[in-house]
């Protein structure tokens, strides 16, 4: 079957477009295919910072012929009704219609279209214009002497060429033939930019990647990726060091260069005394290239880096060399000032007396001085919540109640955690974090540690951002989750207090995350927290229930285990993860899953019979128990509910279970001998009464009628 072949060249694609941009033709284009009748086997997409390039396997040669059936009015029918069925079928006369039969309806008209089949030559050739005049670049621009006509094409940069090869592989393929603004489809192309410049010949998918490999074009990403990587990591060993990995910044590279060819750098060895955090930050995000350390050394940087340039020089990089380390002194210049400014006292010092005084703060530190500064500024956090002093006031706060409530607090622990909630957001206002934002809290346990702060408060200025997504390390520092949690909270219950909630897939406060944060900081602590005593209003309450379901869900565990021990109004999840854990081992054992069979069957009789208004008596009466598999349910259901409910008070979850588990003989010789209904009035209401017993028993600790299955 023909294989379909295009590639769009232009002149640079910003990096961070090129994957969705491939992304976005590869579905186009396979939706239109689609769309007009094709088929194909397999669709891969490529990029470069240069080309767009889709690799379409096994298209069907013709779409299909189409004979459409539109019924229309009876013969009989009214002249306006057989003239409106005439326009919509596209027929001239009622002559071209034809004549059915049907035993209830009569005679009625049809009308019979047949559609030939299109070779995937002209679907192609129609399908591809409008897919390129209408691209999604989230950026785009008009260039040369059409541009200011009207409809003038945008693309992301200038369209220089357009390749669109079609054909089997035992045959010569063929251009498809069309027209896009001026560019006339080809089987043409062009290597890399300054290595081989001349036009290139193709004819499919195989030859165009081995034509661009000699004309130093790497088509794949990830085949960039890899030589990128294996080459830096080899010209590291060779120094006797070893490359810093970053995965984000090799997919940026990668989307940088055409031929990568890594190369070497240096700056002088005085910067290495600014921390290796901003050194890394200030060449990655000036010159995208990536630090080296020692080999064996995690938390020590040399004064190498590695550059990937998209050339290779005659003098073997020499020049690139020396230019990007130009820069680079010249950022890290800029970096080494900042760092020194941040531990210099402030000049103004005398306006930030009365903030040291409201929060105990020392201005004879650096860091106290930044804190200071940032509630004297009155530095908004939110419109309508208020100042970010006004945010560490309520932190502060918050902490010192999660202290009580976790019943974990001592005078040094007290301490430790009001000075880590005073200081955890002082770096905000420091040079370092104003130029690069993701360093807030690491420069701020830095600039702890340096004014002589205690370890476990320097940590807790970093930690307290933990964790930040489903995979991001929690803290163990009890000051750390104290205040993290202090942190998380305090920013939930505000917006949640101004109504600004998450709404569908918009979330730009990253509330999801804050309250993803907060279960697993309790969790994987084994955190006791009544969430609705800090001030988690029934809504939010709710949030965090929704949260924990998609925590537990992530680890596997059955959605209706988790709704069938999870109430309304449970604040303690530690509480709620028990019970499900509990309740998923109990549900393993055969005793189990038979209660639970004969659970919910007690429960749809007790339903029926409710929804009829079937009379229940209030309480189970001992006398009119006479038959002896009742009379043992009414014992076993005695002892269950004791030991249950015992073993609830207790939090020992899996002895709840287990008192449970007791029922399960009992309620099955039950309904094996005994009819519910019987004819005796006070006889069916008491036995009515037994089972709700029953549900009532095994809802102390899980609601079975939940459970699946």
């Amino acid at each position: 079957m023909p294989d379909l072949l295009l590639e769009l060249l232009s002149e640079e694609i910003p990096a961070r477009m090129q994957r969705r941009a491939a992304g976005d033709l590869k579905k186009m284009v396979t939706d239109g295919l689609v769309d007009a009748g094709l088929t194909y086997e397999a669709a891969v997409e490529y990029w470069t910072p240069r080309r767009l390039t889709l690799d379409v396997r096994g298209v069907t040669a013709r779409s299909a012929d189409v004979r459409e059936e539109r019924k229309g009015p009876r013969i009989d029918a009214p002249e306006k009704a057989i003239a409106g069925f005439l326009r919509g079928a596209g027929l001239q006369s009622i002559d071209e219609a034809s004549v059915r039969s049907d035993p209830k309806k009569g005679e009625f008209y049809v009308a019979v279209t047949e559609k030939p089949g299109r070779s995937a030559e002209t679907i192609i050739a129609d399908i591809i214009p409008p897919i390129i005049t209408g691209f999604p670049w989230p950026k785009s621009m008009r260039w040369g002497r059409s541009s200011a006509q009207p409809g003038a094409l945008r693309w992301v940069r200038p369209l220089q060429s357009i390749l669109c090869t079609f054909g089997p592989e035992t045959e010569e393929p063929v251009v498809i033939d069309f027209e896009v603004a001026g560019f006339k489809s080809g089987n043409t192309t062009h290597g890399h930019r300054f290595h081989a410049p001349d036009v290139i010949t193709v004819k499919r998918f195989d030859d165009y990647v081995e034509k661009l490999e000699k004309a130093r074009v790497v088509l794949s990403a990830e085949r960039r990726k890899e030589i990128i990587l294996s080459d830096a990591r080899n010209l590291a060993f060779a120094q006797g060091l070893e490359l810093v990995e970053d995965d984000g910044l090799l997919d940026e590279v990668s989307g940088l260069v055409e031929w990568p060819v890594v190369l070497m750098g240096t700056y002088e060895s005085d910067y290495l005394s600014i921390p290796a955090e901003i050194i890394r930050l200030t060449i990655r995000e000036n010159q995208k290239c990536f630090v080296l350390r020692p080999q064996g050394q995690p938390d020590t940087l040399t004064n190498k880096f590695i550059i990937t340039a998209n050339i290779e020089a005659s003098d073997g990089g020499k020049e690139i060399a020396y230019g990007n380390g130009k820069v680079v002194r010249a950022r890290l210049s800029d970096a080494l000032h900042f760092w020194k400014t941040d531990q210099a006292e402030l000049p103004d010092l005398d306006t930030l007396a009365a903030s040291a005084e409201k929060f105990h703060l020392d201005l004879s530190k650096p860091l106290d001085q930044r804190m200071a500064k940032l509630d004297a500024l009155d530095v908004t956090f939110h419109a309508k919540i208020g100042t970010q002093g006004q945010r560490v006031g309520r932190i502060r706060q918050l902490a010192q109640r999660l202290l009580q409530a976790t019943d974990c607090g001592n005078d040094i622990l007290m301490a430790q955690v009001d000075r880590a909630a005073t200081l955890a957001k002082a770096d905000l206002t420091t040079e370092a974090v104003g130029e690069f934002p993701e360093l807030q809290g690491a420069m701020g346990r830095k600039y702890a540690l340096l004014q002589g702060e205690d370890t476990a408060v320097a940590a807790a200025l970093e930690e307290h951002y933990k964790p930040q997504g489903p995979s991001d390390v929690v803290p163990e520092n009890p000051v750390s989750i104290l205040v993290a949690l202090a942190d998380k909270l305090d920013t939930l219950i505000s917006f949640w207090a101004i109504d600004e909630k998450p709404t569908g897939s918009k979330d730009p406060y990253a509330l999801r995350r804050a309250a993803l944060g907060v279960v697993r900081l309790i969790l994987e602590n084994d955190l006791r927290l009544p969430l609705s005593t800090l001030g988690a209003s029934d809504d939010l309450l709710n949030f965090f229930h929704d949260r924990l379901k998609v925590h537990l869900r992530d680890k596997g565990v059955k959605h209706d285990l988790i709704d069938a021990v999870l109430s309304k109004d449970a604040d303690d999840l530690l509480m709620i993860v028990r019970r499900v854990e509990a309740l998923g081992a109990f549900l393993d054992t055969d005793d189990g899953k038979n209660l639970v069979v004969g659970t919910k069957r007690a429960a749809n009789i007790l339903a029926a019979e409710e929804k009829k208004k079937t009379t229940i008596a209030p309480s189970v009466v001992s006398s009119l128990l006479t038959q002896p598999a009742e009379i043992a349910l009414g014992a076993a259901v005695d002892q269950a509910e004791v030991n249950a409910a015992g073993a609830v008070a207790n939090e020992d979850f899996i002895a709840a279970m287990q008192a449970l588990g007791a029922l399960r003989g009992p309620v099955d010789g039950f309904f094996d001998q005994v009819m519910v209904n019987d004819d005796d009035q006070d006889v069916r209401a008491n036995r009515l009464a037994l089972l709700r017993r029953i549900r009532s028993a095994t809802e102390t600790v899980a609601d079975f009628s939940k459970l699946a299955g």
